[in-house]
């Protein structure tokens, strides 16, 4: 699963060769929304929303979780697969925040406050906004990525403050049916054109990124969830950046200057810092039931 996300960065960036951003980010959430509705409907038996809160759910999911990775497709034209992952490694840790200020059951202890700022230390390493950077194309292309993440972020705190209990595949179903209604709205406003050319690239990441990196993976993702609860699952994100360098350097030929390495290991470590309690306790019940299984 980290493999599946980690490889679509690279595919958006070999993509985006051949189609306008907003329109190719359209494109994938329509086929995947088609997967995902069908896998719920015939698979779960489940693909409407029935309460406020399911409607909710889908909204947030459309216009903040979906709708605002649109903004990753734009950024990806001017920076590299693997620094696009590296930011997007963020989002556990802005999770944290954003949960503590719009959730009122949700505290910041020490711990936390200390694992956000060496996140947050991690990520001005990547970026690096020195004062030649600030009106560079690559450095608007990292900010256009923060933005995605961002909004991603507060995406999924919405939908899970929604309250809603409609299954995970038809939550993310319609709200990618959603999401790409409001970036083809997008792509139309922004004056793109409304064509792709459908060279072989082109088609295999299309199909990678609809197929296999958002409806197969997100599959497999829920499943994890119900395996091994959040805070593990949360893992494949650290996964995903190495994941996005390494084939981004085979098949792209992107390189990435040390710096940028260091500040995702300073990501990791605020990540493991602001964690380190549920990652303990999830690993202790892990290794218990892996005992009373051989018993």
């Amino acid at each position: 699963m980290g493999v599946a996300f980690g490889a679509a960065f690279p595919a958006i960036k070999a993509g985006l060769a051949d189609a306008p951003p907003l329109l190719f980010a359209a494109l994938r959430y329509d086929l995947a929304a088609l997967l995902l509705l069908a896998y719920a409907a015939f698979v779960l038996g489940d693909w409407r929303p029935r309460r406020r809160a399911d409607w909710l759910a889908v909204l947030a999911g459309g216009v903040l979780f979906f709708g605002s990775s649109g903004f990753l497709y734009l950024g990806q034209q001017y920076t590299t697969a693997g620094v696009s992952a590296i930011i997007y490694s963020l989002g556990p840790i802005l999770t944290v925040v954003f949960a503590w200020v719009l959730l009122p059951a949700e505290r910041l202890s020490r711990r936390a406050l200390v694992g956000v700022l060496v996140g947050l230390a991690g990520v001005a390493l990547v970026v690096r906004p020195t004062p030649e950077a600030l009106f560079s194309d690559g450095f608007r292309g990292k900010l256009l990525v923060l933005v995605a993440i961002t909004g991603v972020t507060l995406g999924s705190i919405a939908i899970r403050k929604s309250g809603s209990h409609m299954p995970a595949a038809t939550t993310t179903g319609l709200s990618l049916a959603l999401g790409g209604v409001v970036l083809h709205a997008g792509s139309l406003l922004s004056g793109e054109p409304q064509a792709v050319r459908l060279t072989p690239t082109f088609v295999g990441s299309y199909l990678y990124l609809a197929v296999v990196a958002t409806t197969m993976a997100f599959v497999a993702y829920f499943s994890l969830l119900d395996r091994v609860g959040p805070h593990q699952a949360n893992l494949v994100v650290y996964v995903v950046p190495v994941v996005a360098t390494v084939v981004g350097w085979a098949w792209l030929g992107e390189r990435l200057p040390a710096v940028t390495l260091a500040g995702f290991a300073v990501i990791f470590c605020g990540f493991l810092v602001v964690k380190w309690p549920e990652l303990s306790r999830s690993a202790r019940r892990a290794v218990l039931r892996t005992r009373s299984r051989r018993a």
